[in-house]
C-alpha cells in the first residue's frame, strides 16, 4: 500500500494506492474513480518503469485508489502507482512505503514532472506523521507547510535507490519570502478625502467605492490600498499560497508571506470571479483571499457576474457545487471598486462638460443593484485633481509606512477587543462592541430616517464609526467618528436627495 493525496478544492483527503497481481492475459486496470488523467497514468507508468531497467510485470494488474467513492484526478498519482506496482512484484522493499506520501508525474522516460496543488498535500501531511517525496521542481512549495520531512528527486529512478538505502534524497529547503515594494501613497497628490477613505478601509478591513471622472486618481489609489495593510500572518500567508497552488496558475515560493492583489477586466464571467470548472478550481475572489480585490469601471460588469459576489462578502467563503461533487474555497478578500459618475464619466464636474440626461444617468448608476451597494461601508467621490496639485514641485502625500503603522495600531485594538477586525463583527459583536452615547443614537436614527438606511447599513455605519474611533485611539465612539461615517455613504445620500 502506497500513501497519496487526492485534491479537492484546498483539502488534501488521503489516498491509498494498493495494487495486486493476478494470472490471466496482460493488463492493467485502475479503480477508484480515475478520471482521464489517471487513466492514462498506466501507459506513463509502464514507459517510465522500463526505461528505470525493472520489469513490469506480464500479469493482470489491478490498482485500487481508495476510497474508492472520492473522484480522482491530475498526474500526482503516477509515482505512487509506479512503485506499488514495483512493491507488488517484489522488485523493491514494501516494507519501508508506508512510511512515506508520494507525489509526481512521470515522463515516459521515468523523470519526475511537478504537479498543482502541492502544498495542501504538505499542509495535512504534516498532520499524519510520514515523510514527503515530491519531484525536485516541487520541493520549495512543500517545504513551506513546516512540521515534515520533504524530500525532492528527479526521476523514478533516485526514488528507489533511496527507498532500497542505495542513495539519500535531496531534502527541500524553505524558501525565504521577499517583500515587494508596494507602490507608495506618497505618490497620489491632494485627494485628503480619498486617502481618509482608504486608511479607514484598511484599518477596519471595510469595502470601498470609489466614484469619480476618468483620470482623477482612482485605480492609482486603489492599488495602494496593499501596502497600507499589514504584512500576513503565517497562517494567512499559508491559506492564500494554498490556494495559489490549487488554482492552475502556479505558486512563487519566494512571495508567499505577500497580500494579493487581484484586479480582472470587466469582461470577466461569474465563474471567473467565483471559481468552477471540472475540477472545481478557485476563482478571483479566492485568489485574493486576505487581499484586496479591484473591479474598474463597476457598472460596465454583467450584472449576474457582480450578484455573484454578494453573499461571499458577507461569509468569506464561496462553495462551488457541481453535479459530481462540490468545493469549498475561502473568500474573506477586500473588495475596492471604482466607476464613473456617468456613461460620460464628467457628471457633477465643475467644467460642465457632462451632456448625459437625468433619466441616462440613473439608468447608468441603476446597473449596479441596491443589494450590493448595501454590503460596500464606504463610498466616495474622488474628484478631478487640479493643476497646482500636479505641479512637479507640489508637496507630496503621506508615506504608505507612515499610514501602515496608524492601520496596524487601529488593528491590536480590534484584535484585542473582538479578535477580528471591525468589518467581519456579527450583529450582536456590534452592539456590544459600537455603543453610542446619546447624542449618537439620536443622530443614527435621524441619519436612518433621512437616508433610508437599511439594518445592514446601520450596522455598518456603527463598525465604521468603531474604525475610525480606533484610528483616533478613542475607547468610545464619539459623535465625530459618527458623523465621518455618515459621511462616507454617498449613494445613500444621493437617493435620498432624489426621493
Amino acid at each position: 500500500m502506497v500513501h497519496s493525496r487526492a485534491r479537492v478544492g484546498v483539502a488534501a483527503p488521503p489516498v491509498c494506492v494498493e495494487v495486486h497481481l493476478s494470472g490471466g492475459l496482460p493488463a492493467t486496470h485502475i479503480v477508484g474513480l480515475p478520471e482521464a488523467a489517471v487513466r492514462e497514468s498506466r501507459d506513463r507508468v509502464r514507459a517510465a518503469i522500463l526505461c528505470a531497467n525493472f520489469d513490469y510485470p506480464a500479469r493482470r494488474i489491478t490498482i485500487n485508489l481508495a476510497p474508492a467513492d472520492l473522484p480522482k484526478d491530475g498526474s500526482r498519482f503516477d509515482l505512487p502507482i509506479a512503485l506499488g506496482i514495483l512493491a507488488a512484484s517484489g522488485q523493491i522493499d514494501a516494507a519501508v512505503l508506508p512510511e512515506y506520501e508520494f507525489f509526481g508525474e512521470l515522463g515516459l522516460a521515468g523523470e519526475l514532472r511537478a504537479v498543482d496543488g502541492i502544498l495542501p498535500a504538505a499542509l495535512a501531511a504534516s498532520n499524519s506523521g510520514r515523510k514527503l517525496i515530491v519531484p525536485a521542481d516541487n520541493g520549495a512549495e512543500a517545504a513551506l507547510a513546516g512540521g515534515l520531512q520533504v524530500f525532492t528527486a528527479e526521476s523514478l529512478l533516485e526514488v528507489c535507490a533511496a527507498l532500497c538505502g542505495n542513495r539519500p534524497l535531496a531534502t527541500a529547503e524553505k524558501v525565504i519570502s521577499e517583500r515587494s515594494m508596494s507602490p507608495d501613497m506618497a505618490d497620489v497628490r491632494g485627494q485628503a478625502n480619498a486617502r481618509r477613505a482608504l486608511e479607514v478601509a484598511a484599518a477596519g478591513g471595510h469595502h470601498l467605492l470609489m466614484t469619480g471622472p476618468p483620470g482623477s486618481g482612482k485605480t492609482l489609489l486603489a492599488t495602494r490600498l496593499v501596502g497600507l495593510l499589514p504584512d500576513a500572518s503565517e497562517s494567512e500567508a499559508l491559506q492564500v499560497a494554498a490556494i495559489a497552488s490549487v488554482s492552475g496558475h502556479g505558486l512563487n515560493p519566494a512571495q508567499w508571506r505577500q497580500r494579493p492583489y487581484r484586479s480582472p477586466h470587466h469582461t470577466a464571467s461569474a465563474v471567473a470571479l467565483v471559481g468552477g470548472g471540472s475540477p472545481p478550481r478557485p476563482g478571483e475572489i479566492s485568489l485574493a483571499h486576505h487581499g484586496v480585490l479591484f473591479l474598474d469601471e463597476l457598472p460596465e460588469w454583467n450584472r449576474h457576474a457582480l450578484e455573484v459576489l454578494r453573499e461571499p462578502l458577507e461569509s468569506g467563503v464561496v462553495t462551488i457545487s457541481r453535479a459530481g461533487r462540490s468545493a469549498e474555497f475561502p473568500a474573506a478578500f477586500q473588495l475596492v471598486a471604482a466607476m464613473n459618475p456617468c456613461p460620460c464619466g464628467w457628471a457633477g464636474d465643475p467644467s460642465g462638460r457632462c451632456l448625459c440626461g437625468r433619466e441616462t444617468v440613473r439608468r447608468y448608476r441603476a446597473r449596479i443593484s441596491g443589494p450590493l451597494l448595501d454590503r460596500i461601508d464606504l463610498h466616495i467621490d474622488i474628484p478631478r485633481v487640479s493643476a497646482p496639485e500636479l505641479r512637479s514641485d507640489a508637496p507630496a502625500g503621506e508615506s504608505s509606512d507612515s499610514i501602515r503603522a496608524r492601520v496596524e495600531r487601529a488593528r491590536l485594538h480590534q484584535h484585542a477587543r473582538a479578535g477580528k477586525l471591525n468589518a467581519v463583527l456579527s450583529q450582536s459583536e456590534t452592539l456590544r462592541d459600537c455603543r453610542l452615547d446619546i447624542e449618537g443614537q439620536n443622530l443614527l436614527e435621524r441619519a436612518v430616517e433621512c437616508l433610508q438606511l437599511s439594518a445592514r447599513s446601520m450596522y455598518r455605519v456603527m463598525r465604521v464609526a468603531r474604525t475610525i474611533a480606533d484610528l483616533a485611539g478613542e475607547p468610545n465612539i464619539r459623535t465625530m467618528h459618527l458623523s465621518e461615517a455618515l459621511s462616507y455613504r454617498r449613494f445613500d445620500r444621493q437617493q435620498a436627495g432624489e426621493a
